[in-house]
């Protein structure tokens, strides 16, 4: 384990990561492991375990995913036989639907000695699910997609993980905890322990701060570019096609934001640098911090757990594929003969969606008037 001692404001924080030496497959001996759902995660996770030499089983409902886990050569039984079954149960199921299927397949039939372990911090860190007293409550948050959790095992190569023990009824949870991290090969890279919270905020934020701000600049920059005179192919080659930016992102990672301004010409790191002082004055800093201060203080999950935004997601996702940006991009795509997809398509929402949401519609009339914008 590496122990790192911080100082945020006047609280002393210590940061612990542990590594490969930390975890012991012994613990794991004899305890039947199942994982409730085999989508990306649940399947990555589920093979990563059994070639780790775990007993694993898969709890699903009958659909494609259900036969696709009895192809891979798991027994597959319902989620509540599954979780009436083993001893380590892994909620690999979408965050939305965690509450409902907590309560009427799981908590009834969570009897004594069980271990929890959730994939995100989202509906223990605020407070959506009560698990029992007397079960182990563990947190594996992988920093990384499915697909991306099975090829670094089985490269050896393991991947970052958020980690967290929110119960310790056996008193063994941190050696479960453990355990587990090692057979799923996240101890190869690195599991740095935090709270359920502090993972569900560090996701939320990610996804509604940084993301639409960066999400705003490259639009910004496509459009300037392509009113200025420049071609929508040319733009969107260098803006996005090309994978420069990919790369260059690959490369933050591996060896730094500073150091990889060496892998650019001079031209670039003295444009970069110079210019980029042009843009310390954006008010970027006070708007995270409104949105961090609504995601930590539940603002957030107070609103999207109301039923009525799930059918706001459904107009703003159909806004969404009617804006520029969209269109310019089929256009660019089929004009250079890249594949078509689309994933991203959205019916029109139905008469019956349009009178529910009478109740939002200002809210709507904004988004669309945002919307086209771009």
């Amino acid at each position: 384990m590496f122990l790192n001692t911080i100082i945020i404001g006047k609280i002393l924080m210590n940061t612990e990561i542990y590594f490969e030496k930390d975890g012991d497959l012994s613990f794991l001996q004899n305890r039947d492991i199942a994982i409730i759902g085999y989508g990306n995660q649940g399947k990555a996770q589920a093979l990563n375990l059994r070639d780790s030499g775990c007993k694993v089983i898969i709890g699903n409902q009958d659909d494609d995913y259900k036969l696709r886990a009895k192809k891979d050569g798991f027994e597959t039984f319902s989620i509540a036989e599954s979780v009436s079954q083993a001893e380590i149960i892994f909620l690999l199921i979408p965050d939305e639907i965690m509450k409902g299927v907590f309560e009427k397949q799981i908590l009834p039939n969570l009897g004594e000695n069980k271990v929890l372990v959730f994939a995100s911090g989202y509906n223990i860190g605020f407070k959506i699910i009560d698990p029992p007293e007397q079960t182990d409550v563990l947190l594996i948050a992988p920093r990384m997609i499915g697909a991306g959790v099975r090829e670094n095992y089985l490269l050896g190569k393991g991947f970052y993980s958020f980690i967290s023990i929110e119960q310790d009824a056996s008193g063994k949870a941190k050696h479960i905890l453990l355990a587990l991290c090692k057979a799923l090969g996240t101890l190869k890279k690195g599991a740095v322990f935090l709270s359920f919270k502090q993972e569900a905020v560090l996701d939320l934020f990610n996804e509604q701060a940084f993301g639409p701000a960066f999400g705003r600049v490259l639009l910004s920059s496509i459009y300037t570019l392509i009113d200025a005179g420049y071609s929508e192919e040319a733009v969107l080659i260098e803006m996005i096609l090309s994978g420069e930016m990919e790369y260059v992102y690959q490369k933050f990672s591996k060896i730094g934001m500073v150091k990889q301004l060496d892998l650019h010409s001079h031209t670039s790191q003295y444009g970069a640098i110079t210019r980029g002082i042009k843009f310390t004055s954006l008010p970027l800093k006070k708007k995270f911090s409104e949105i961090l201060e609504n995601i930590e203080s539940g603002g957030f999950t107070e609103e999207w757990e109301k039923d009525i935004n799930k059918l706001k997601l459904k107009f703003l996702k159909f806004f969404a594929t009617r804006t520029r940006i969209n269109k310019i991009e089929k256009n660019v795509r089929k004009n250079l003969q890249k594949k078509e997809y689309d994933i991203f398509d959205q019916p029109m929402p139905s008469k019956e969606d349009v009178r529910k949401a009478e109740i939002i519609k200002k809210e709507l009339d904004d988004f669309e008037e945002y919307m086209n914008e771009f």
